[in-house]
């Protein structure tokens, strides 16, 4: 059961790679996008392989530090900036440690010089507040810290909002594989992102980190210190 977040608190969000310990977290978002894609075993072969790249994205909160107080009168620990300032302890409402929440995962194979975007998926409790950008984002700059050219991935043909994404990040649609999608006998979009590697696309994944940061600030997101900062 995933919890909802308070008005009154600070989310904060942190995305790295998943490590043996966090697998079973994994399963069960998993089961809640997917209705179970992959069971652990799944999961532990792409922690095995020097090829995948199983990123996570977690989230927590603390209380509302713009008044400069917590709820027992303290002093509460500065947000987060734009660039990615290190987030305070994560506490429950009891005031003890909270352990932070998976609520998004991201995977890609390194294919020669192709990053083939094998999942993307936010729990549905908390799509639509520019999270799976986040991931996608992280995912990407891990391709390109790896010095890959190329990206492709495959896409539910009815998932519009997630083709925006893709092309917001400057993916083309360059397919289509029939009934793809044995669920539902849907098609798959295959779409393909080829300048990678041009000095472009690192500017605006720069740019776009920042903007995005932005954004999420306004529904009071804020991105921890991660392994993907520039």
């Amino acid at each position: 059961m995933f919890p909802s977040l308070q008005s009154k608190t600070v989310h904060f969000i942190k995305i790295k790679h998943l490590a043996p310990e966090h697998l079973p977290s994994a399963v069960e978002l998993d089961r809640h996008c997917f209705g179970g894609l992959w069971a652990i075993e799944g999961y532990r072969c792409e922690l095995d392989n020097p090829n995948s790249d199983l990123l996570g994205l977690w989230i927590w909160e603390t209380e509302d530090c713009e008044s400069g107080q917590n709820r027992s009168g303290t002093g509460a620990p500065p947000l987060q900036n734009r660039a990615g300032t290190r987030a305070p302890p994560l506490q429950n409402r009891a005031g003890t440690r909270a352990p932070p929440l998976l609520i998004g995962i991201g995977c890609l194979w390194a294919i020669l010089e192709e990053a083939h975007i094998t999942m993307l998926a936010i729990h549905p409790q908390f799509q639509r507040q520019g999270l799976g950008q986040a991931l996608l984002w992280a995912l990407l700059k891990s391709a390109c810290d790896r010095q890959l050219e190329r990206s492709t991935l495959e896409v539910r043909d009815s998932n519009l909002a997630a083709v925006c994404l893709y092309k917001k990040f400057g993916f083309k649609e360059a397919g289509r594989r029939k009934r793809y999608y044995q669920d539902t006998g849907e098609d798959a979009l295959v779409m393909w992102h080829n300048s990678l590697a041009k000095p472009e696309f690192q500017q605006y994944l720069a740019v776009e980190k920042v903007q995005m940061c932005d954004r999420l600030h306004q529904k009071k997101w804020h991105w921890a210190i991660d392994n993907f900062e520039s």
